[in-house]
């Protein structure tokens, strides 16, 4: 899989652990920044990965900021993103199981690196289920077309 990996500065550090682990686990890895410590702002970096997912150019995309809201907030903006802010296995599982998530954002601040390893794994491995899930999905894709 192709995969995008964003964070705003709180999450640098987690983000460069992933980008680590996806190419461990054999992903090709675009990494849309920062790429320093230095403060920046979160809607920049989640509108690159989530353009990058809209426009097809990555499968799949990751971001990481403090709680990992406000990276959900921002790129859930962009037309096709489905992301998640997931805090658990569960939680991860399911936004792929049942809404197809192709956007995973995470806390820097509040999940322990073994944790996020964890749940960065089951969501790349979860397929989704379609089914009456597919037609719940189709639904938020129809709205957003409408508008």
């Amino acid at each position: 899989m192709k995969i995008a990996v964003g964070s705003d500065h709180r999450g640098f550090e987690v983000k460069r652990r992933i980008v680590n682990l996806l190419q461990q686990l054999g992903h090709e890895v675009l990494d849309a920044g920062p790429m320093a410590r230095e403060s920046v702002d979160y809607p920049d970096f989640a509108f690159r990965v989530a353009v990058a997912v809209s426009k097809g150019e990555v499968d799949r995309g990751i971001l990481v900021c403090g709680t990992g809201i406000g990276m959900c907030i921002a790129a859930n903006k962009v037309s096709g993103v489905r992301a998640a802010p997931c805090h658990d296995s569960i939680t991860a599982e399911m936004s792929r199981r049942h809404n197809d998530a192709n956007v995973l954002c995470l806390s820097a601040d509040l999940l322990g690196e073994e944790l996020i390893d964890r749940m960065v794994r089951i969501w790349l491995e979860t397929s989704f289920e379609n089914g009456r899930h597919a037609r719940r999905v189709e639904k938020i894709q129809r709205y957003e077309a409408e508008r």
